[in-house]
């Protein structure tokens, strides 16, 4: 499929501001995924901001996904819109279990939200988010419920006396 303007910039331009930063890029149906490493997270987040002919100024989402078994277990994936030049952008970032990763905040208020629900559901940490705690799940509580390897009926605690015993 042949790339469309849009796409170009949003491909080239991307690869040649950051070929070594750059794992995988994926175009499939129109929509541009890169998978980068997490150290260059914060310098492409100030480059897609910044840059004009990409002016990326609305972060939708902030996602986790848990691949348990396979390694590294966790992908982190950030959803960018450009509401001024209409493109739309995937960031991903492959993680291990215990690994960090820089928070968007300073750069997108709205991934304060999505940054907190990850962590609270998964347990991935964003390093210098301004409010780091659980959004859904009360503060006492052990675990994170969409991790692969949570049990579907949770463990048995004062909150839910039919889940499972801890190992």
């Amino acid at each position: 499929m042949a790339l469309q303007d849009k796409d170009s910039i949003l491909v080239k331009r991307f690869q040649e501001r950051f070929a070594p930063s750059i794992l995988e890029t994926t175009v499939f149906r129109g929509e541009v995924t890169h998978l980068i490493k997490k150290e260059s997270l914060l310098d492409i987040c100030s480059f897609l901001r910044s840059e004009k002919d990409l002016k990326m100024d609305y972060l939708s989402d902030v996602m986790g996904v848990d691949y348990h078994p396979r390694a590294p277990r966790f992908e982190v994936l950030y959803q960018i819109y450009s509401t001024t030049n209409k493109l739309r952008l995937r960031l991903k970032i492959r993680l291990e279990d215990g690994e960090t990763v820089p928070s968007v905040t300073g750069h997108w208020k709205s991934a304060n939200f999505s940054e907190r629900e990850v962590y609270d559901m998964f347990g991935i940490v964003f390093e210098g988010h301004p409010d780091l705690k659980r959004i859904y799940m009360p503060h006492d509580w052990e675990g994170f419920p969409l991790r692969k390897d949570y049990p579907l009926k949770g463990y048995k605690d004062r909150y839910n006396p039919y889940g499972e015993e801890k190992e």
